[in-house]
């Protein structure tokens, strides 16, 4: 049994083979975040990104939906008329986990999109560091079906992953597309049939779990970070995290490297990853 089972009401996890396995677990409602789901994966993220047992992190939906988006009634109708202060509160929780926690989380994150995939679901989907999808899978931008505009931070997540034309048309129309069409726009990273997502995913674990952690974590960070940087800001930042990479890592990554590849013959950079001492 989980050493988290029946912790969190809408969210289950497990940890195996130093992997974190978080379920977003409402399948009657197509795991639709609600203001609880938002609030217990506040709680989920700070809880793994501590456990040193969960070194990547996987981040899936119950059933057949990834998840539908914002729960409409719990998120919206049960809130109309409530003083601003709760709905602020309500959009920070949203925003915390979908975005602030996950995009710059410190262990490598695997979005899992096992079905349905809508609306407010894109923020924490490309906030994910990697996603494969299951070429079944049901994408869509479903708001302007509902008289809204894409909310929390949807369109900034679709403008960072998709082209121009793509992201507007389904902003603009609601259509859906498929796990194959978000791979082909730069989405998710891939998609595969249903059957084998788990045994994929896997496999992409299991090499990230190869690399040093430090590196590995500066690596990705450094790299959304100078997304939104100029190029002369870009030459500090980066040459300054290079330096960090080499201070912080305590299984000095780059030394067992170099003595791999330049002394000891064992390694070819580019095709395989050094041996972890």
């Amino acid at each position: 049994m989980s050493k988290y089972a029946g912790r969190w009401e809408t969210v289950k996890v497990d940890i195996e083979n130093s992997i974190g396995w978080i379920t977003l677990n409402r399948p009657e409602k197509r795991n639709a975040m609600s203001p609880t789901l938002n609030r217990e994966m506040i709680d989920v993220l700070e809880t793994l990104e501590l456990d040193e047992e969960a070194q990547v992190i996987v981040l899936t939906g119950a059933g057949d939906s990834w998840t539908a988006g914002m729960d409409l009634k719990e998120y919206f109708r049960e809130n109309d008329g409530k003083p601003e202060i709760f709905q602020e509160r309500l959009r920070r929780d949203c925003s915390q986990w979908q975005w602030k926690l996950l995009r710059m989380y410190s262990k490598p994150t695997i979005a899992m999109v096992n079905g349905w995939c809508f609306g407010g679901a894109f923020s924490p989907l490309v906030a994910c560091d990697l996603a494969i999808a299951a070429d079944e899978a049901v994408f869509g931008l479903s708001e302007i079906n509902w008289g809204i505009p894409p909310g929390n931070l949807v369109s900034k997540a679709v403008a960072d992953t998709m082209g121009h034309r793509q992201a507007l048309h389904y902003i603009m129309t609601g259509d859906t597309f498929t796990g194959q069409e978000a791979a082909a726009m730069g989405l998710v990273n891939k998609s595969v049939p249903r059957a084998e997502l788990r045994d994929h995913v896997l496999a992409l674990a299991d090499k990230l779990l190869e690399k040093s952690p430090t590196v590995l974590r500066i690596a990705k960070n450094g790299f959304k970070r100078c997304r939104e940087l100029n190029w002369d800001q870009n030459e500090d930042y980066l040459y300054a995290k290079v330096d960090q990479s080499n201070y912080r890592d305590p299984e000095k990554g780059r030394a067992q490297g170099l003595k791999q590849f330049l002394d000891d013959k064992t390694i070819k950079p580019g095709l395989q990853t050094y041996k972890r001492g």
